[in-house]
């Protein structure tokens, strides 16, 4: 398996859990995988597939993620197709027949076209191993739940001796065992992967509106130039809104949701995958079909309903374990929307539990990695110095008397008020229904002036946490004072809140910074390496990164496929200037060393 992992792949070790899930899947034994986004899944089936006898035969979700997989392991050396309804019927039955002959060693097909399949794969086919991708989709309780997948269960019944593998990257214990119990998976060996990934920096933004949003991503995106990125929104019309302002800046920007046509939405997918867009604004249904290994940054423009859906999504961000950025924008308008979704929602108590767990990761005050590590059924000592929190702890003040006039203000409105209207009442600002309700003439009004509106937003989300207001769900979110909170009001206890950072740069007329791909990689002896030699790098990077994308569209297909951005920091950092060289560089294996390897010596070779 070791000369496969090289030859193939061209890697020289296993990464943790792989070698032992290999050997239990040669073994014949069931097994549940579950590994991060980026962890190398597909390595723990694929690698069985090249030694096992037979044809493996993968189950996947969409058509685009197959396209992805198969284009990848063809450009690896390896005879991999899929049946789908976008091939020709041509090209469908030449793929039985390779099937037949065993000359496909690993075959993609949809849950759906599976059942339909299954009388010609039990009767011509010797099927070696079945993988569920995504078996989070066959579980209710999980948060992708696909009906098609739950008849998989017939697996067993038709390929009694075949062994099947479920895979996916998040499912919390409930999921697990609902997945063992659709699969009837036998004595399965489950395996659980850390769910660490420390390339990821996490940072969250509370109170922002609409504008200071726009203002932040736009700063974001300038200091990071040319660089792959997803916005995920909550609705279509949040998608539209933040394209139409992105593209106003000449951003390279394409709109996905659920309201497109299938061919709009292949093209925006296929042109992301392809580096002509830089940036894709999606609502969720952006998922799976993204297997993109350069995506550098996520950012969240909602907040999203699980921690499970929120950790897939910036798992979306770099696959190919360079740094990459997540961002995550949180307001009491988000809680409010995702609260009636999961309260009208057939699972209302589970729904409502699992939002609770995000809205506590977006305003907790210690390192949010411990929190979605801890989610997972992971423990961990230390905290991980590359989160808002570790990198800016929160100082605290006394907060007594701000929030003594927020809820001073909320009781002379009745308690029915909402936090949008509570912070235009602190802030006196005459808007057409505060007059129309006369609380321009109440006592409190206008009390908190000088504090800016977005710090009241912030302020009012930190007295949520700490429960000195609460929400009325029944009765127009209206804010009420808790009995913690009266305690405070009348003095008898004080209130401490956080100090506000606010990112300095959030001006949209502040200069673009130019982010250095290579130097965001942690090189062995950085304290050697000058600001000329950084350039170089940076020269010869962007040198690779386009003849990899020549190379790419000459063929039709994604850049990444051929070579990963992490292969190209290594080819920068190493410089091989022969074609063994290049081949033992990670990540190359034998077949693109020999397809691809003079062409970028050529152009290694003129920079030396």
């Amino acid at each position: 398996m070791h000369q496969i992992l090289k030859k193939y792949f061209g890697y020289d070790s296993f990464r943790p859990n792989q070698e032992e899930i290999i050997r239990n899947v040669l073994q014949g034994r069931d097994v549940l995988v579950l590994m991060p986004t980026g962890g190398g899944k597909s390595l723990c089936y694929q690698i069985p597939a090249l030694m096992l006898e037979g044809t493996t035969v993968v189950i996947s979700p969409l058509l685009s993620l197959m396209k992805d997989q198969v284009d990848a392991l063809v450009e690896s050396g390896i005879y991999a197709a899929a049946l789908n309804s976008n091939n020709t019927d041509e090209e469908n039955l030449t793929i039985r027949q390779d099937c037949i002959r065993g000359k496909v060693k690993i075959l993609y097909i949809s849950p759906e076209r599976l059942l339909a399949e299954i009388p010609f794969l039990s009767r011509y086919v010797r099927v070696a191993l079945f993988a569920v991708d995504e078996a989070h989709c066959i579980s209710q309780w999980g948060h992708d739940f696909r009906p098609e997948y739950t008849q998989l269960g017939i697996l067993h019944h038709e390929f009694a001796h075949v062994p099947v593998m479920a895979l996916t990257a998040t499912a919390d214990k409930v999921t697990r065992e609902d997945i063992q119990k659709q699969l009837n998976l036998v004595d399965p060996c489950i395996f659980i992967s850390s769910f660490d990934r420390p390339n990821l920096s996490l940072e969250v933004r509370r109170g922002y509106r609409m504008r200071e949003k726009h203002l932040a991503i736009l700063n974001f995106i300038s200091r990071r130039p040319d660089q792959s990125g997803i916005i995920y929104c909550m609705s279509r019309k949040n998608t539209e809104t933040v394209a139409a302002m992105l593209q106003e800046h000449d951003i390279n920007v394409a709109v996905y949701h659920a309201g497109l046509s299938t061919e709009e939405r292949a093209r925006t997918q296929e042109a992301f995958l392809n580096d002509h867009v830089q940036i894709v604004c999606a609502t969720v249904a952006f998922g799976m079909g993204i297997n993109k290994s350069n995506v550098r940054f996520v950012i969240h423009y909602n907040l999203p309903k699980s921690i499970e859906c929120f950790y897939q999504e910036i798992g979306r961000a770099g696959r190919d374990g360079m740094p990459s950025d997540t961002l995550l924008f949180y307001s009491f308008g988000d809680l409010a929307q995702l609260t009636r979704f999961a309260s009208d929602s057939g699972q209302k108590r589970m729904n409502l539990e699992r939002l609770q767990r995000m809205q506590e990761y977006a305003e907790a005050s210690v390192c949010r990695r411990r929190i979605l590590l801890n989610y997972f059924g992971e423990q961990t000592d230390c905290d991980c110095g590359n989160c808002d929190v570790c990198k800016h702890p929160p100082l605290r003040f006394d907060g007594t008397v701000l929030v003594q006039k927020a809820l001073s203000a909320l009781v002379r409105t009745d308690q029915k008020i909402g936090f949008t209207m509570l912070v235009d009442v602190l802030r006196g600002n005459m808007t057409q229904e505060i007059v129309s309700r006369q609380y321009d003439r109440i006592k409190t009004f206008g009390v908190g002036h000088d504090v800016p509106a977005r710090d009241w937003h912030d302020y009012l989300l930190q007295m949520l946490q700490l429960g000195l207001i609460e929400i009325a769900y029944d009765e127009n979110s209206h804010l009420k004072v808790t009995e913690a909170g009266w305690q405070v009001l009348y003095g008898k206890s004080v209130a401490q809140l956080s100090v506000i950072v606010r990112d300095e740069q959030s001006d949209r007329n502040s200069k673009p910074k130019r982010r250095n791909t290579v130097q965001a990689v942690k090189v062995k002896d950085t304290s050697k390496v000058g600001d000329e030699q950084l350039s170089e790098n940076q020269d010869l990077f962007d040198a690779l990164r386009d003849l990899r994308k020549k190379l790419a569209d000459e063929q039709g297909f994604p850049p990444y496929i051929i070579l990963s951005d992490k292969v190209l920091y290594l080819l920068c950092q190493i410089r091989p200037v022969t074609l063994d060289a290049f081949g033992m560089i990670s990540g190359i294996g034998e077949y693109k060393k020999q397809k691809y390897g003079e062409a970028f010596i050529r152009l290694i070779r003129t920079f030396a």
